[in-house]
């Protein structure tokens, strides 16, 4: 088997191997590390004698990696003895109980006592099995970086005493939001990076859809999960047509909706049923959002006064500038720039997003909606100093030479 093969096993089996370890061991950091050096073993080995059951092997090593490892503590001797006599296979891969453990995963690794690069860095790699390189590279920053914050949230959850469990259910639903905004954060980096010389990250993003699946099919009756797998499947949806064949983003208004993923939209959109069943929350709103658009076969054609009321709801429910803008951009699209624009000045009157090139970039769009081209320049000009994604800022530069 070729490390590209190793690495495919590890992607699928990784969540449930290191929940598995976890529960076994009662230890999150030493299941990971067991875990990755399961996986290093499984590179040298598996090329000379490929195992029948790869899944199986990597749990295997796995656990007598672990077992090495309580054993070398001196002060967990009894522990030792306990782990040593337990049976091999059984418990570990029960599959009453496998679902459960992924799920708990999930909620340790997302534990509030993380901030939230680690929270995204550990989820990245102990749910979603990437190694340091690739999420260095989804996330461009050095793989030191990484590292240190992956050791740093594993030190953190131990000294916490953080218990390898599903919260009580009272605690979950509140917990299960910070789980849902690690997976959402993964999502908007991949869908728009915030730097670098690329408009997408489609690994990160596609990572974060899939764990929006897993936990859907986790937590089936929980309808924000449905949202937020909705809002990701419809914005991911335009992926193919966003940008060009050299990497230049393409605005909504020039993409070609034959290039879009409807398997993705119809997906995205059999989510959102489920997630509309009790009531849209903040997720659901911005997938119904997303929905508007996808159904639509133009920009001209959106039912636009349908997004307003849905940004309306939006702002209700979790109030934010990033959403009082984006209903800005609707509201120029229903009703014209000008009462746009005052919602815009009224953003920038309680400087509600100081340093973002976002507030710039929509007010001189609306400028140069008006007419008033000079201060539309202007404000272009300012939105692609204060932007640091290279190719957002390339579009802006050019957007704003053409009122000169």
């Amino acid at each position: 088997m070729s490390a590209a093969e190793v690495e495919a096993v590890w992607r699928i089996e990784s969540a449930r191997i290191v929940a598995a370890l976890t529960r076994f061991t009662g230890d999150f950091g030493l299941a990971e590390d067991a875990a990755q050096e399961a996986v290093a073993e499984a590179l040298v080995a598996w090329p000379r004698t490929p195992p029948t059951d790869p899944a199986g092997w990597l749990m295997a090593t796995a656990r007598r990696r672990a077992i090495d490892a309580i054993r070398r503590r001196t002060a967990l001797k009894d522990r030792y003895a306990v782990l040593a006599a337990d049976p091999v296979v059984d418990e570990d891969l029960d599959p009453d109980r496998i679902d459960d453990d992924i799920l708990a995963l999930m909620f340790v690794s997302c534990h509030p006592v993380l901030s939230r690069e680690a929270r995204v860095a550990l989820t990245l790699r102990v749910v979603g099995g990437l190694s340091t390189e690739q999420i260095a590279r989804a996330f461009l920053v050095p793989v030191p970086t990484v590292q240190a914050r992956i050791t740093r949230a594993k030190k953190t959850i131990t000294a916490a005493g953080v218990p390898f469990e599903l919260p009580p259910a009272d605690e979950r639903r509140e917990r299960l939001g910070g789980v849902l905004s690690v997976v959402y954060v993964i999502f908007t980096e991949g869908s728009t990076a915030t730097s670098g010389d690329q408009l997408l990250r489609p690994d990160a993003a596609y990572e974060a859809i899939r764990l929006a699946r897993t936990l859907a099919a986790l937590q089936p009756d929980e309808p924000e999960v449905h949202g937020l797998l909705a809002l990701c499947e419809l914005t991911a949806a335009r992926f193919p047509a966003r940008t060009g064949p050299d990497g230049t983003p393409i605005l909504l208004a020039d993409q070609d909706r034959q290039r879009w993923d409807f398997s993705a939209v119809h997906r995205g959109l059999a989510a959102l049923a489920k997630a509309s069943v009790r009531g849209l929350g903040p997720y659901g709103l911005q997938a119904a959002i997303a929905a508007v658009h996808a159904s639509a076969p133009s920009v001209g054609a959106t039912d636009w006064d349908r997004i307003v009321v849905l940004y309306e709801a939006l702002g209700r429910v979790a109030s934010s500038p990033v959403v009082e803008l984006n209903r800005a951009v609707a509201v120029a699209m229903a009703s014209g720039p000008a009462q746009a624009l005052a919602i815009v000045d009224e953003l920038i009157a309680s400087d509600r997003l100081p340093g973002s090139h976002l507030v710039p970039t929509v007010r001189g769009e609306l400028l140069t909606r008006l007419g008033r081209r000079p201060e539309a320049r202007a404000e272009l000009e300012l939105a692609a100093r204060l932007c640091t994604n290279q190719r957002e800022r390339s579009v802006l530069l050019r957007k704003a030479a053409a009122l000169d």
